[in-house]
């Protein structure tokens, strides 16, 4: 008979607890582990462990030499290889990460730059709207001037109403 496709398979006993790890905790971890291998601290880490392992096994007593001078430090340079093995495709997946960063960042910063764009050609817009609506409205300067030319109009009639007055008429100078 088939197995029904509607219930869960029954969960398989292991001896090892199943590890779930996830690409964003790997990725975090190996960029702190990337961080850390370019900081001096484990550089100075790095040349004290080479030292402390040069120097047992070169100055401590035979029997408790692990690595021997003879052999050219084997046991250490395996070590160093193991490191390095690891080192360079934790480094390579911090920069890839880098890069994903870099590129959003990247597009968020284009995408902002076309809505500043977008924002400063309507504010443009409006300025000149602006400026065309006030170039129908009156200014100070315009106001001032005819309020002048209506003074000028209201003392030149006063004065040929007082000319009247006085028996005398006054030739208008002015172009009709």
């Amino acid at each position: 008979m088939a197995e029904r496709l509607d219930l869960p398979r029954t969960t398989r006993r292991t001896i090892l607890p199943r590890v779930n790890v996830t690409q964003e905790g790997f990725g975090n971890v190996s960029e702190a582990i990337a961080r850390f291998m370019g900081t001096p601290q484990f550089l100075v880490y790095m040349t004290i462990f080479c030292i402390a392992w040069l120097a047992w096994n070169s100055f401590a007593p035979g029997e408790l030499r692990f690595d021997k001078a003879a052999n050219g430090f084997t046991a250490l340079t395996l070590m160093l290889s193991l490191q390095a093995s690891y080192s360079a495709p934790l480094i390579l997946l911090a920069q890839n990460r880098q890069t994903d960063r870099d590129r959003v960042s990247a597009e968020q910063d284009r995408q902002r730059a076309e809505r500043n764009l977008a924002d400063t050609e309507y504010l443009a817009r409006e300025v000149a709207a602006l400026r065309i609506a006030l170039g129908d409205v009156a200014t100070r300067d315009f106001v001032r001037s005819e309020l002048r030319n209506l003074l000028e109009e209201l003392n030149h009639d006063d004065r040929d109403d007082h000319a009247e007055d006085n028996g005398t008429t006054h030739i208008s100078t002015e172009r009709k």
